[in-house]
């Protein structure tokens, strides 16, 4: 995936990429953005940023938090200082802005992948997760289980941003077509499940086992999953309801064993 593949917006007022391929377009509607805001609230309020949150200045200026984004990221030092608004324009002046921008926003996502697992950040997406921000899982048996944005690596340019649900799951992709160029890396593969770990409260009680599968029939008789247009791997959306039934489960298996 190429560098435009990942990012979609410039921090220029008057430009901004085409949804149909990667070359720059005109914006014929100035933007607000004033030299007085800053670069990470413009970055979060632009249409199609709504699944991150604003990473707190002194997260970022502990340069033990960014240990090793020096070597993923070109332009670091530059894109850095963009970041935190400590623009030099005699510096900038000599650097393509279109490259520092890109690099400034891959240089975000990364520092976003590490903040979203710390308490804080947790917390920010927590507040986003209880209003349904990022979505709902298109599944009907799901009944419309609130989503997170995650990750399928933790390198920038392999996959983009999917979207994990904790009643089936599984992962989908976003519906939106302006959330297609958001990189995975963003979000990582760690911080769904860090998530309800830390809040397990938000986590959705499930159905009764199989309760909630959908079973193909034919005139009310179900279609067998040895046939060519039956069900497949029912059970990888089965589990097990509470403790109680995971204890019987293990006292079988011991009887199995020592018989």
């Amino acid at each position: 995936m190429s560098v435009r593949n990942i990012v979609t917006l410039s921090h220029n007022p008057a430009i901004t990429y085409s949804t149909k391929d990667d070359d720059f377009i005109e914006d014929p509607t100035p933007s607000p953005v004033t030299e007085n805001v800053p670069w990470i609230s413009w970055f979060c309020s632009r249409p199609g940023r709504e699944y991150f949150v604003e990473v707190r200045d002194d997260f970022i200026e502990d340069l033990f938090n960014l240990t090793g984004l020096n070597l993923a990221v070109p332009f670091y030092n530059e894109a850095l200082d963009l970041i935190l608004d400590r623009n030099n324009p005699e510096t900038l002046k000599k650097l393509d802005m279109g490259v520092v921008e890109t690099s400034a926003q891959i240089l975000y996502g990364l520092i976003h992948q590490r903040y979203i697992i710390t308490r804080m950040g947790l917390h920010q997406m927590a507040e986003k997760y209880s209003t349904g921000i990022f979505g709902c899982c298109p599944r009907v048996n799901c009944c419309y289980t609130h989503v997170l944005p995650a990750g399928r690596s933790d390198v920038v340019g392999r996959m983009p941003v999917v979207l994990f649900c904790p009643n089936c799951l599984d992962l989908y992709a976003p519906s939106s077509s302006k959330y297609k160029n958001i990189d995975g890396s963003f979000f990582g593969t760690t911080f769904p499940h860090l998530f309800f770990e830390t809040y397990p409260e938000l986590n959705p009680k499930r159905a009764i086992p199989c309760g909630n599968i959908y079973q193909p029939r034919i005139y009310g008789f179900k279609v067998s999953e040895f046939s060519k247009t039956g069900p497949r791997m029912q059970w990888l959306r089965m589990y097990l309801t509470d403790s109680s039934d995971s204890d019987s489960e293990s006292e079988i298996e011991s009887e199995s064993e020592s018989d």
